[in-house]
């Protein structure tokens, strides 16, 4: 790996971290900002894809209104940076603690999020979400099976 794809590693990886502590401590305006208003969303939970951030942004401040939807908590593993000029893919395990009025849930997702270089900063255009298979194997085999990493 030669000097500018390690700079530019470590750039995408300071701006994935920036918007996993901001999403980790509920600091929405943070988190938000993190992403280009042209953003798209695909989550699991989530019926349709959502085509702008601002379409997000609506969608957790109706979470939180009718749920009590809050982020207590985010671990990022297993990371890894694929570099494509100016795009850069992040891919990791994500284990998120929320709460709504229901109570408390730890979630254990795979989560790919693409970066593109805009005006000299990272931002993220696009954040995909899936169930991550092998904690709920985990959870099923928790003495004496196999563990996903």
């Amino acid at each position: 790996m030669s000097e500018t794809e390690r700079d530019t590693e470590t750039q995408v990886l300071a701006a994935a971290d920036a918007l996993i502590d901001a999403f980790a401590s509920h600091d929405r305006d943070a988190y938000f900002a993190a992403f280009a208003p042209d953003a798209s969303f695909v989550f699991h939970h989530v019926s349709e894809p959502l085509p702008t951030r601002a379409a997000y942004e609506a969608l957790w401040r109706q979470w939180e209104r009718e749920d009590g939807f809050r982020v207590l908590g985010c671990e990022s593993r297993s990371r890894s940076v694929q570099c494509i000029g100016d795009v850069a893919l992040f891919v990791h395990n994500v284990r998120t603690r929320v709460a709504t009025h229901a109570g408390s849930e730890t979630l254990d997702e795979r989560e790919t999020i693409a970066f593109a270089r805009r005006g000299g900063q990272w931002l993220a255009v696009h954040e995909h979400l899936s169930p991550h298979a092998c904690a709920a194997v985990h959870d099923a085999v928790i003495e004496g099976g196999e563990v996903c990493a």
